[in-house]
């Protein structure tokens, strides 16, 4: 699939070049492709740079937590949960700690960094499916929950505003958060339906109207703010929740007699691998979409949704956010490179790089977590994991401009 998409885009971005020179006598289109083409490779590099201390750091801290064994608390307080969401699992299997592990990573915004634990998690979960060439329900649930994005802390968001020089780069913490949650809570209660899960049983309707009470308050504090307001809290929660966690860590190891600096350094170097490993991909797609855009391509596609918006009567300004939407669900190098894009041509506080990013937040990549998480474990039968996950998609995208334009127009 990549392959693919990445060889339309060159030729894509060739025939408008050509047409431009023919058609419109624009002889110039050449050299503005040729200037995004080396453009993008640099930036692609500079951003590497900033990635690589950053996945370092989170995956460093990660290996503490996980030491200190506050990822075995989690998987304790969520085995009531998981008993009903995943009654196939045995309470206290190892698949339960992979899976909230795994949860935690995307929670933090690591993406590729979350996904070596996710392949071990959805191989533990296939140790126990009886159908090996068929998706569990309890495979079918982690991986809707994964395309769904559930982040809590969007850290490599937050990476790419402060390296495009945004003033405040926790300022879609808040935004991103909502956008997740609507889209978690999507994907959860559509696999619910299918599967029939107990909605009745008094831990999971606890959890349930927790949850929604939770979104609920949270909503409802916000709704009153004005737009200086909401900026300004969604930029304080942003930053008191990261340093929060990153002391929490800490403490935890110490009073766990862990050797923080040791075990630090030991999950950093996994860090240092993941970003190494990802430079590759990000230079292919950065390279590929500049050139979309400097011929003309993208920006004539961006008008034709504009105006058939515009016709309906409806704000257009977050048409140029969407490609990133479109993206996200079959490449996440895509639409990082799309919101990156975005983020150089509109400005890093526009309104479309604001909701660009806070849909990057919001879902996953549908059909690559797909391919690669059943792909690892042999299994042709997915049922109606697609189908969940992308009505997940649907309603983070959704959530996401909605949002936006509550706190950003």
């Amino acid at each position: 699939m990549l392959n693919g998409l990445w060889l339309v885009f060159f030729l894509t971005a060739m025939l408008t070049g050509l047409g431009r020179w023919l058609l419109g006598a624009d002889a110039e289109v050449f050299a503005r492709m040729v200037a995004a083409l080396f453009e993008m490779a640099r930036l692609s590099v500079e951003l590497m740079v900033l990635l690589f201390g950053t996945l370092t750091l989170w995956l460093g801290l990660l290996a503490i937590a996980e030491r200190a064994g506050l990822v075995e608390a989690l998987a304790r307080l969520l085995a009531p949960l998981f008993a009903r969401i995943m009654p196939e699992v045995p309470r206290g299997h190892p698949a339960l700690g992979l899976v909230t592990l795994n949860l935690a990573a995307n929670g933090l915004g690591l993406d590729n960094a979350a996904t070596p634990i996710g392949l071990r998690a959805m191989r533990a979960l296939h140790e126990l499916n009886p159908t090996k060439d068929t998706a569990s329900n309890a495979q079918i649930l982690f991986l809707v929950l994964n395309s769904s994005g559930v982040t809590v802390l969007p850290i490599s968001i937050l990476v790419y505003r402060l390296q495009q020089g945004a003033a405040e780069p926790a300022l879609v913490f808040l935004p991103i958060l909502l956008a997740t949650t609507a889209s978690t809570l999507a994907g959860l209660v559509a696999v619910g339906v299918v599967q029939r899960l107990p909605w009745r049983d008094p831990v999971l309707l606890a959890w349930m109207l927790g949850g929604a009470l939770a979104l609920g308050s949270l909503i409802g504090l916000v709704g009153g703010l004005g737009a200086s307001a909401l900026t300004h809290l969604s930029s304080l929660l942003g930053n008191l929740v990261l340093l929060g966690l990153v002391t929490a860590f800490l403490v935890a190891g110490a009073l766990r007699r862990v050797p923080v600096y040791e075990a630090f350094v030991e999950g950093a170097r996994q860090g240092f691998e993941v970003a190494r490993d990802l430079l590759p991909y990000l230079v292919a797609m950065l390279c590929a979409i500049g050139v979309l855009r400097a011929s003309g391509a993208l920006d004539a596609a961006l008008e034709g949704v504009r105006a058939a918006v515009a016709w309906t009567g409806l704000d257009a300004r977050f048409v140029d956010a969407l490609p990133v939407a479109l993206a996200k669900p079959f490449s996440g190098s895509a639409a990082r490179a799309l919101l990156l894009e975005t983020m150089q041509h509109h400005g890093v506080d526009s309104f479309p790089a604001l909701v660009a990013a806070t849909m990057q937040g919001s879902t996953e990549t549908t059909f690559y977590v797909l391919a690669v998480y059943f792909g690892a474990v042999g299994i042709r039968r997915a049922r109606h994991a697609v189908g969940c996950a992308l009505l997940a998609d649907a309603a983070g995208i959704l959530a996401a401009i909605l949002v936006g334009y509550a706190f950003f127009a």
